[in-house]
């Protein structure tokens, strides 16, 4: 695990300002995580942090959620039911390019003499702006100031300004804004660019050898470039589009050229000392599965009228007005910790720049920041980001189950496929089919299932929004039930316990599994609550329930027999170790010695073969202290204590989505200090590139699981069932907390105190909880201030490898540690070393 015990920043670089991540330094040996850091985003468009002069950087990048290119899956072996299409987002063309000359020197950042810089992402204005001082090589000093955005309010326009005055003398001064298709067309300045490395990782994008977008149309004048594309596969299409204007007392003149690949706006000016020039640039995207190239233009066209119309002011300042919505929403406050406010801001930032405009769309594991994971959504969006937005943004959370419901039809071809009744979500897609090539981590996590059908419920729970399920979002559960039902079967003497065989649970360094815990304990949910759904149904909407059936088919013997699978589900427990086994043959390993493995062998997953990995017991991530957390009104405190302390030495920590998970069950168990620790990792997973990944974009669900760490975590919020509880572990050190969750409509603001807990309804008609078994009525008016006696159990320290071996088994032997090695390691021998 990747932690972060102190301050992981440099703060001569990065000083600390609550709302704003501030860089005072250009970084040359680290573009790709600031490329990251600085990025802006509305969940439809996404603008990485690479500077307007376009030369140097890491990954130059724009991405449209969901635009993507196909390509044939080719497996070295074959058989039946592979994935066979693969997805790949694509680099839209980039329209962030304004290149400068002054007398024909060009501003290069990394060659550039720079007297003072300043990059500013400011969280409440949704801005990313940037000032520097620049002496040019005959001793010109030039400032250059910019702000960018992409709007929240119009998901398909971004605004750059481009400011640039003489401070010292007059020159000549050459403005050169572009649109350049990336994907395709060759930048003239590409070797200043940062190569992929060499090696394989698994998380990153493929890479296409021809063609991906086809010129459809290209077209300028009056200051705006239209180019147009469709790609070669998928058959998507995209339209970009960028409309110019300059204010400055300066003369200039303007010229303009367009080609298939690039677009170019020239401004010539004569410049003088102290009179500025300002160029706007007001940038429109829109992109269709089967629409033609020529109506997205015209779609665009009207974007940029609409942008033109209200001004560059307005469009400004609806973007403050929809953030400061935004934030007396979402806002966490951490009173006393500078650091960790100004990281739990920008994390919560990057949730609201991955999902607010999404539309109908999924969240991407990289939002729109980069193409890591290939632009792919996978179950991150469930479980990690839907309890943001089901208890602060409910609007969104609808938007992204509607998006899983529009992909059933083509989950339930993937479980005939897989001959299964019902409906099979694939586990890693862009458009609905399966994409993951590797399927004993891929297709084998059925579990994906019950996460889609939980955050569905959890959703509805949280918001009282039966309509939505009762109009159509119920046949998520039915059809997810049916598959369930169908995968799993009965064995014992008297036929009363149901398994599920030969599937993979969230840790992907154990697979292809009996009864997975987690996916037992969740598939349990998921038929319980397909069973409950339809008998309410047909109670209280018995209209809608005939629908149903008309739909579906569903009988009332069916509905008894999910109830009854449910009811009787293998949920396993070693008697000898106390603890729930994470699938039938786990505690049959040896452990792998994890604080004994160096730190250049992790992750694990790119020096070990995963046979290697699979032969032991270890963890990529939490696979079962997960599943104590979704459903932990289904354990004792007592379990949870056994399986936290056996299962944390043994997670690496190697996914980013297992921190935020350990620093919640941590908590409530009482280890309070690696509570904490854990929730550092994951605020910093980013900010810090703990995992040498940053580059790729940001990891979406870490950041709802930093959401999910405060609220579910020290605030010690739970909903099971729909009933709402509070039992805070407030860290020691901390003064409060302070965060907001929407429930049935009423927004209510929760702070923690060591002391107390308090709730003040700020919107709506209040909220029925309970805090620690106590039911409190929260009503508008007062606050309403409830006694706390202490944080829950304390334990100091952290469960370690030597409390776990040494222990035997029912059989009688003894769990040992070791690890693999190698006498040599395989890239520096002649050929490859067996692994003994």
């Amino acid at each position: 695990m990747r932690f972060a015990d102190t301050d992981p920043l440099n703060r001569s670089r990065f000083p600390i300002d609550e709302w704003a991540l501030v860089e005072t330094e250009f970084g040359f040996d680290d573009q790709g995580r600031s490329e990251t850091m600085f990025a802006v985003g509305n969940g439809y468009l996404g603008l990485r942090g690479n500077v307007e002069e376009g030369r140097d950087g890491h990954m130059h990048g724009t991405f449209v959620n969901g635009f993507h290119e196909t390509w044939p899956i080719r497996h070295a072996e074959e058989a039946f039911g592979f994935a066979r299409v693969g997805q790949t987002i694509v680099n839209a063309p980039d329209a962030k390019i304004i290149r400068l000359y002054v007398d024909d020197e060009p501003l290069v950042m990394t060659e550039a003499e720079i007297l003072s810089y300043e990059r500013r992402l400011d969280f409440r204005t949704g801005t990313l702006s940037r000032s520097i001082e620049w002496r040019t090589p005959s001793g010109k000093r030039v400032l250059i100031t910019s702000r960018r955005m992409a709007s929240f309010t119009d998901r398909h326009l971004a605004l750059i300004d481009y400011e640039v005055e003489l401070l010292d003398a007059d020159a000549a001064i050459t403005i050169s804004s572009h649109i350049l298709n990336r994907q395709d067309g060759r930048d003239e300045y590409r070797s200043g660019v940062t190569e992929a490395p060499a090696g394989f990782d698994p998380r990153k994008a493929e890479m296409f050898n021809e063609r991906v977008l086809q010129p459809r149309v290209k077209r300028h004048g009056d200051g705006r470039y239209m180019l147009a594309y469709q790609t070669t596969n998928s058959g998507m299409t995209i339209a970009v589009a960028a409309q110019h204007s300059i204010e400055t007392e300066n003369p200039f003149s303007e010229s303009g050229s367009i080609g298939d690949d690039l677009a170019k706006h020239i401004y010539k000016v004569h410049a003088s000392q102290g009179m500025p020039i300002r160029i706007t640039k007001a940038v429109s995207y829109h992109t269709a599965r089967k629409v033609p190239a020529r109506e997205l233009v015209d779609r665009a066209d009207r974007t940029l009228d609409r942008a033109a119309e209200l001004g560059v002011a307005e469009i400004f300042a609806q973007q403050r007005a929809w953030l400061d919505d935004y934030w007396t929403r979402s806002d966490v406050e951490v009173p006393g910790q500078p650091q960790l406010q100004q990281g739990i801001r920008w994390n919560l930032f990057q949730l609201g720049q991955a999902t607010a405009r999404t539309d109908g769309g999924g969240v991407a594991a990289k939002g729109v920041s980069g193409s890591g994971y290939g632009g792919h959504y996978f179950w991150d969006s469930e479980i990690y980001v839907m309890p943001f937005l089901s208890y602060t943004a409910p609007i969104v959370a609808r938007n992204v189950l509607r998006f899983r419901q529009k992909m059933l039809d083509a989950a339930r071809e993937r479980a005939m496929e897989l001959n299964q009744l019902g409906a099979l979500f694939p586990w890693r897609t862009i458009n609905g089919l399966e994409s993951s090539a590797y399927y004993a981590a891929g297709t084998a996590q059925y579990h994906i299932d019950a996460d889609i059908s939980y955050a569905l419920m959890q959703y509805v729970r949280a918001t009282g929004d039966e309509d939505f399920l009762a109009r159509g979002a119920i046949d998520i559960l039915v059809e997810t039930a049916r598959m369930w039902e169908d995968l799993g079967f009965w064995r014992s003497n008297t036929d009363d316990i149901f398994h599920i065989h030969g599937v993979t649970g969230p840790d992907e360094y154990t697979t292809v599994v009996n009864d997975n815990l987690f996916t037992n304990v969740m598939a349990r949910a998921n038929l319980e609550s397909a069973a409950k759904a339809v008998d309410e149904l047909q109670v209280n909407q018995p209209d809608e329930y005939r629908r149903l059936i008309e739909r579906l088919g569903v009988t009332p013997a069916e509905v008894a027999s999910w109830r009854r699978a449910a009811a009787h589900m293998h949920i396993p427990f070693d008697e000898q170790l106390g603890v729930h086994p994470q699938d039938a043959a786990f505690l049959e390993k040896e452990l792998w010695d994890l604080e004994h493995t160096p730190d250049d062998r992790r992750p694990l997953l790119l020096h070990y073969h995963p046979l290697v990995i699979y032969r032991f017991q270890v963890l990529k991530q939490a696979d079962v202290v997960l599943a104590l957390f979704l459903q932990g009104h289904r354990f004792s405190m007592e379990q949870k204590l056994a399986d936290f302390e056996y299962y944390d030495p043994l997670t690496t920590g190697d996914s980013t989505l297992s921190a935020v998970v350990q620093s919640i069950i941590a908590a409530e168990v009482g280890y309070h200090e690696l509570a904490l620790r854990y929730f550092r990792a994951a605020l910093y997973v980013d900010l810090a590139d703990l995992h040498h990944n940053a580059a790729d974009g940001v990891h979406v669900a870490s950041t709802g699981g930093v959401w999910a760490a405060l609220a579910f975590g020290f605030g010690g919020f739970r909903d099971h069932n729909g009933r709402f509880t509070f039992d805070p572990r407030l860290p020691d050190g901390w003064e409060s907390l302070t965060f907001r969750v929407t429930l049935k409509g009423s927004r209510v603001r929760v702070r923690v105190e060591h002391e107390a807990i308090t709730f003040l309804v700020e919107d709506g008609e209040g909220a029925d909880v309970s805090v620690r078994g106590h039911a409190v009525e929260v009503r508008p008016g007062a606050e309403l201030r409830v006694p706390l006696d202490g944080q829950g159990p304390r334990i100091l320290g952290a469960p370690t490898m030597r409390d776990v071996t040494g222990v035997r088994r029912a059989d009688g032997t003894l769990l040992t540690a070791s690890i693999p090695t190698l006498s040599l390691d395989v890239d520096e021998a002649d050929s490859p070393i067996p692994v003994d």
